[in-house]
């Protein structure tokens, strides 16, 4: 059997060549449009986010640093871990972030500690790692303090 032929009044139809050109109506390209927006919004709320942490990151890394430094002990892996985030009220009273940051650190080169920090905003919280080098003055054998 061969192609299909017109009778009469009707047309032959290819079937290889799109029909006409393509025309959206309003409707479809308002969801587009309203797709497009969205997915921008979704896109900097998610650099948003991205961005404040990589911030509180780098200044967690500046603390757990400084704090090595001060308390006379190796920083390990020069780096801080993020094992947490919560919501928390902040002291102005608005909504915030608190992270917790793990870091390591050690005394002799040998050792292998963990310390831990808090931060609520910018601000530290809370602490747990070396504590300041102390040096306590020797006194002379036979001298009363």
């Amino acid at each position: 059997m061969g192609p299909k032929r017109a009778s009469g009044n009707r047309r032959a139809v290819n079937r290889f060549r799109p029909p006409g050109p393509i025309v959206r109506t309003r409707a479809g390209w308002h969801s587009a449009a309203m797709t497009l927006i969205l997915l921008m919004i979704l896109g900097a709320a998610g650099f948003a986010w991205w961005n404040a942490a990589r911030a509180a990151a780098e200044r967690a890394e500046a603390l757990g640093r400084n704090a090595c430094r001060a308390a006379d002990v190796q920083w390990l892996d020069q780096s801080v871990h993020a094992i947490g985030t919560r919501v928390c009220r902040l002291p102005s009273g608005r909504l915030g972030l608190e992270r917790t940051f793990r870091f390591d650190y050690s005394h002799d080169g040998v050792d292998r500690q963990s310390g831990r920090m808090v931060l609520r905003g910018g601000e530290l919280v809370a602490f747990t790692g070396p504590s300041m080098a102390t040096v306590t003055p020797l006194r002379p054998r036979g001298e009363d303090g």
